[in-house]
């Protein structure tokens, strides 16, 4: 018996594919030790990782690590999607062929945990018993300890997920190694980073990094990128960067299901873990299935669409994250969660935890702060101590907290539901300045899955010549996408096209601006409950709104506006449709849907639809005013 598979039978996992996975890459990684985590390891591993000042207390039951200063976000560039079949490529999937990818990550993984433990990660993306277990199921090889814990609060981990496999050999295979982040060249031509998906073998084989996705495999390149080419390659499902909700009416008793996609810095998670306004908490309560992740099908027994969130806890970012913007997160890093966080600031006496939003402004005292870096504030000159300028910023722009989902205050009841909930109304939205009205409902099949395809985000800075333009993200899955685009859109109507129960589809937009002093025209926060409520009522036929050009936006009194405080001038902008900045968009998405090869017909012609609608209504307006 093999050292490796010494280790693995020790901790009980007996699955053979496992022992010869494990083996083959101990052979290219050589570690000195080998050690199997299980759920119960939480706790001994926190202590050594304190032990051994990886990590650090702040407060009772909640931690802190400190990332490499180059190793602080996702690496969009040097991500790619590797098969056999050069036709698997696309626009967004930065494609490579597996013949030279693989050859390429053994070469700079070849003796990477010389002198350290390779930690064996068993985990499963799905609730036990789920219809898509067989999918969900995958084992991480890591040297990084943090990376462990961070798993242990992101995946169900142990080996009994990989014991009693239908088919043994059917799991996804992922190897994580550090490697020498001071000696990398990050952001160099002599960059040694590579983290690739091979997607038809369902391996993952990521090096050179220890955050977030890059390292915790089971999240990004699993749950989505390999999610994603299963579920087309199976045909069964779809892999979506999507928050999920359920909107709870407690007068009649009815929970309503609301999942959806918005780009980085579009509310995504402040929407999904949002508190109702205080006038209509009394009857309503929104429950949090997840913020990041849903996997959706089509159930052969009711003809509904469910979706289902494969991810066990929340990998938020802290920036702005605060009592206002999101007291439920707030609540889920609280002290006694377990929470770990990453590149926040902190006190070295106090133990306390602070990031830029989570007050209005930096703590007035700044003796025994030290920042993303752990380096002390006070030792800055004055003028970078407070500036809040990017250099001198106390938490690193991308920090992040993993917490588990049973911490989070408003988590569902049922969240943990094997078959995932139905699935009532499918939501895009992107932060948009005009144009995007409060909420726009789409009742065509194409026509919704043609909105996704071109969502999109403003900027966040303005640049010559991007006026009026945004950055096209399609369902926010551009980072994450590992087939071609036309397959992907033809693989959302073909999926959807199973279903007998559809959901509706929608557009939101909580950031429009007035354009003469910048003002947000909607609240937003819980007072975004009032749009979805009206898509209900508009599903259900107790709303019928008012028909434009791209859809059906609210009438005033449709919205249950119990309470409300905003600017009733305001809402009534937000529900206009602005035609000449939509004739701008139409021109923009046809030249952003032309970049993709075999586009179904049904979304050109959805396309044609919306803009000959847009410029009929134009006309008929410029005529009125003759």
């Amino acid at each position: 018996m093999t050292h490796s598979s010494s280790a693995l039978s020790r901790a009980g996992l007996t699955n053979p594919h496992v022992h010869e996975f494990v083996a083959e890459w101990s052979r290219v990684l050589a570690p000195d030790h080998i050690e199997v985590i299980g759920s119960d390891d939480d706790a001994r591993l926190l202590s050594e990782a304190l032990a051994d000042g990886e990590i650090i207390e702040a407060g009772h039951d909640l931690y802190l690590a400190h990332s490499h200063p180059k190793d602080t976000a996702r690496s969009e560039e040097r991500t790619v999607v590797a098969t056999h079949d050069p036709a698997d490529k696309g626009v967004y999937n930065n494609w490579r062929h597996a013949e030279e990818v693989r050859p390429q990550q053994v070469q700079r993984m070849s003796g990477a945990m010389t002198g350290k433990t390779m930690y064996v990660v068993p985990y499963l993306m799905a609730p036990p018993g789920s219809p898509l277990r067989r999918w969900a199921v995958g084992v991480e090889l890591t040297d990084n300890r943090v990376v462990v814990l961070q798993m242990l609060r992101m995946a169900r981990v142990g080996a009994q997920y990989l014991n009693d496999l239908e088919d043994p050999a059917f799991f996804v295979r992922a190897v994580h190694a550090t490697g020498d982040l001071d000696a990398l060249g990050q952001g160099t031509e002599d960059d040694q980073r590579l983290f690739a998906t091979i997607a038809d073998r369902r391996e993952i084989l990521h090096f050179g990094s220890a955050y977030g996705g890059n390292a915790l495999l089971g999240k990004i390149a699993h749950g989505l990128r390999q999610g994603s080419y299963d579920g087309w390659s199976s045909g069964r499902f779809m892999g979506e960067q999507f928050m999920l909700i359920g909107i709870r009416d407690k007068e009649t008793g009815r929970v309503y299901h609301v999942c959806g996609g918005m780009p980085s810095a579009s509310g995504k998670t402040n929407l999904a873990m949002m508190l109702p306004p205080a006038a209509l908490g009394e009857r309503y309560e929104v429950d949090f299935y997840g913020d990041d992740i849903v996997w959706l099908r089509v159930d052969d027994n009711d003809g509904r669409v469910y979706g289902m969130n494969p991810e066990y806890g929340t990998f938020g970012v802290a920036k702005d994250t605060s009592w206002e913007s999101n007291p439920n997160a707030m609540h889920a890093v609280a002290e006694g969660t377990g929470t770990l966080f990453v590149n926040v600031a902190h006190h070295e006496r106090t133990h306390e935890l602070w990031w830029e939003g989570k007050t209005p402004d930096y703590p007035e005292d700044v003796e025994g702060w030290r920042d993303w870096r752990d380096e002390p504030i006070c030792e800055r000159p004055a003028e970078h101590q407070r500036s809040g300028e990017d250099a001198d910023l106390w938490s690193q722009k991308n920090s992040r907290f993993t917490a588990r989902l049973s911490v989070v205050p408003n988590i569902a009841e049922d969240y943990e539901r094997p078959e995932g909930v139905p699935i009532d109304a499918i939501i895009f939205g992107g932060r948009c300045r005009d144009r995007e009205p409060l909420i726009r409902a789409i009742t065509n099949v194409a026509e919704g899955v043609y909105d996704g395809l071109t969502l999109g985000a403003e900027a966040t800075f303005a640049a010559e010549g991007t006026e009026g333009r945004l950055r096209y993200d399609p369902m926010s899955m551009r980072p994450f996408m590992s087939f071609p685009e036309g397959a992907y859109a033809r693989h959302w109507l073909t999926v959807l096209g199973q279903a007998e129960h559809q959901p509706v589809f929608a557009h939101v937009n909580w950031f429009q601006r007035d354009p003469e002093d910048g003002h947000f025209l909607w609240p937003g926060y819980g007072e975004n409950l009032r749009a979805l409520l009206w898509l209900i009522d508009l599903k259900e036929g107790r709303a019928q709104g008012r028909q434009t050009p791209v859809g059906i936006v609210p009438l005033p009194e449709e919205l249950n506006l119990e309470g409300f405080e905003g600017s009733r001038e305001d809402l009534d902008r937000l529900l206009e449709i602005d035609l000449d900045r939509w004739s701008q968009e139409v021109s923009l998405r046809e030249e952003h849907l032309s970049q993709f090869e075999g586009l179904p017909e049904e979304i050109w012609q959805a396309h044609r639809r919306v803009s000959a609608a847009v410029a009929e209504a134009r006309e008929a307006a410029a005529g009125s005013q003759d």
